[in-house]
């Protein structure tokens, strides 16, 4: 077995996953991750970037959302960093991917973008649906 995901929902699955630890070859690699963010916190993530996208600059340049996404993450201290490209023409930026994110990660991202869009006047069509994500 080369890669397999068990995700736990009771003692049959944690059992399961003993038996596989105890048959894996030396070298076998075993991750534990927390839940990954949910599908109404990415679709409350991706309406709120909007959001922001449409109504705010940053430092006088509109940005997609993607490119705000990128801003709120790094805020979030997720390792975003910027780099020269290959051949040394401009930057890069190198960073973590959102669909990465626990569920609290991703309720802690959601809550930034709220306090910051929020402290400079963007308009959250359902901010209700905030909660509703997390």
């Amino acid at each position: 077995m080369s890669r397999a995901t068990i995700i736990v929902r009771g003692d049959a699955d944690r059992r399961r996953a003993s038996e596989w630890c105890l048959k894996s070859p030396p070298g076998t690699r075993i991750d534990f991750k927390a839940t990954k963010r949910s599908v109404p916190q990415n679709d409350r993530m991706y309406a709120m970037l909007g959001e922001v996208a449409a109504q705010m600059k940053h430092h006088g340049i509109s940005l997609k959302v993607d490119e705000w996404k990128l801003l709120f993450l790094d805020a979030l201290k997720r390792e975003v960093r910027v780099v020269p490209n290959l051949d040394g023409t401009g930057l890069v930026a190198l960073g973590r991917s959102s669909s990465d994110l626990s569920k609290e990660e991703m309720a802690e991202l959601l809550s930034l973008i709220e306090a910051w869009g929020t402290e400079r006047g963007v308009y959250f069509n359902d901010p209700a649906g905030i909660e509703a994500a997390a």
